[in-house]
């Protein structure tokens, strides 16, 4: 069972970066561990975060640069499989109709307006939200922020319904609130270890995004497909983000 375990984790790994891991495996077998994808966030914050605090510490790049191609790298580092997400449920939320019309439309491989706005959006979002970390913290809260990725991604899950078919419904059905709570306990202490209380919050903020997109599928789509939960990802970063530097920014000021 153990190494059933760990050879799904390896395997969403592998799914959810561009890096020739080599690790095959089952969706089934991947979804099993869909509780732990905050931790496999961790991983990615490790390489994020490296790449911030050598750009703005060793190269000394303009920070505004350093919060762009941080952004760029992070997207890219995961196969612009979640952006993709993002784009197309924007797309989805500007159609009117029922919901089969609007899912028919998120899952059209044409790019509206709706999609591109929302990209923009939440890129501006992000972007803005780097370029406040200071050079000493970069790291730690780009760290967090992919974990708080990866925890907004499995509290959408855990509060949607799955849609027919997709490999969105096996993550989706994985999930429930006892693991979700393990989760988040789990990672909000990693979190408070890593960055103290700001630590939790920027976890907290994962989560929060993910129920907030969790909502709006329930109401737009009642379903909720792989590119939802691409979405929660994407979104659910640029929350841990805004709210860990919204809190950063004052506590730097009075110290």
């Amino acid at each position: 069972m153990i190494l059933d375990g760990l050879r799904g984790l390896l395997g969403l790994l592998s799914f959810s970066i561009i890096l020739p891991l080599n690790i095959h495996t089952s969706i089934k077998e991947m979804a099993k561990v869909t509780w732990l994808w905050p931790l496999l966030g961790g991983f990615i914050g490790i390489i994020v975060g490296t790449s911030g605090f050598v750009v703005l510490n060793i190269f000394s790049i303009d920070q505004l640069i350093t919060a762009a191609i941080v952004y760029s790298f992070s997207i890219l580092l995961t196969g612009f499989h979640h952006l993709d997400g993002l784009i197309d449920m924007g797309d989805a939320l500007m159609a009117h109709g029922n919901f089969n019309r609007k899912i028919d439309i998120m899952r059209d491989s044409r790019i509206g307006t709706g999609g591109i706005a929302t990209f923009f959006i939440i890129a501006l979002i992000t972007v803005t939200s780097i370029n406040t970390i200071s050079p000493d913290s970069i790291f730690f809260v780009l760290l967090i922020s992919e974990i708080g990725a990866k925890m907004g991604l499995i509290t959408c899950c855990t509060f949607s319904r799955p849609f027919k078919n997709g490999t969105g419904k096996f993550f989706i059905e994985s999930m429930n609130k006892k693991l979700l709570l393990l989760s988040f306990i789990l990672f909000s202490v990693l979190g408070f270890a890593i960055l103290n209380f700001m630590g939790v919050l920027g976890i907290i903020g994962g989560a929060l995004a993910g129920i907030i997109l969790a909502l709006i599928s329930r109401k737009s789509f009642y379903w909720t497909t792989g590119d939802i939960l691409g979405a929660s990802n994407e979104i659910a970063r640029m929350l841990s983000l805004l709210i860990m530097t919204s809190v950063v920014i004052p506590w730097t000021l009075m110290f």
